[in-house]
């Protein structure tokens, strides 16, 4: 359920319970092995109350994961591509470093990979629909495009988190942008 901030203060109350009771079992263990009952029991609440906000824990994964992507799209709704490209990068590595483990897990175990999809697809359509570069590139090369950007810097970002984050952030995000601006670059521009 979708917080607009003037609910009762014990729906909020309960909808942040079930929302940390949910991270920490993400963390904790596979998604396919998350029950109501024991999310219920950890958020203090009974499983009625849950299936009164929840039909499924696919849609409080779902929520979870919208979440997320539009409180990143928030970060880089002003920026213009691909000029902007290497502080969306940034925002990126940023955002997701300060997310925490439920978040560094999705992100990363393929258990969720259809619904990372979702959220990225989500990200990289709102982000290049305006740009005239992007616009004159064929729809294989838009595919191609995005899916080089989006590839490269989840692969980073997983390998750094699969690394305990040991690499310092300013030098992954510094790889990414070399590595991500000079694809992009070559796909836009060519050999100019």
């Amino acid at each position: 359920m979708k917080l607009a901030g003037y609910e009762d203060l014990r729906v909020q109350k309960t909808i942040k319970g079930i929302y940390q009771a949910f991270e920490s079992l993400i963390v904790e263990k596979d998604y396919q092995h998350i029950t109501v009952t024991e999310l219920a029991r950890r958020a203090e609440i009974n499983k009625k109350t849950f299936y009164r906000y929840y039909p499924t824990l696919d849609d409080l994964l779902a929520e979870l994961q919208a979440r997320y992507s539009e409180d990143y799209l928030k970060l880089i709704g002003d920026f213009e591509y691909p000029r902007d490209l290497e502080k969306s990068l940034r925002a990126f590595f940023e955002y997701s470093d300060k997310m925490g483990p439920a978040y560094d897990k999705i992100s990363t175990n393929q258990v969720y990979s259809g619904i990372r999809q979702q959220m990225i697809d989500k990200v990289m359509l709102s982000t290049w629909h305006n740009s005239p570069e992007f616009k004159k590139l064929t729809d294989f090369e838009r595919e191609v495009l995005l899916k080089y950007i989006e590839n490269t810097g989840m692969q980073i970002y997983q390998q750094w988190v699969a690394n305990d984050k040991t690499e310092p952030i300013e030098h992954v995000i510094e790889m990414t942008c070399k590595l991500v601006r000079s694809g992009t670059d070559a796909i836009l521009y060519g050999d100019k």
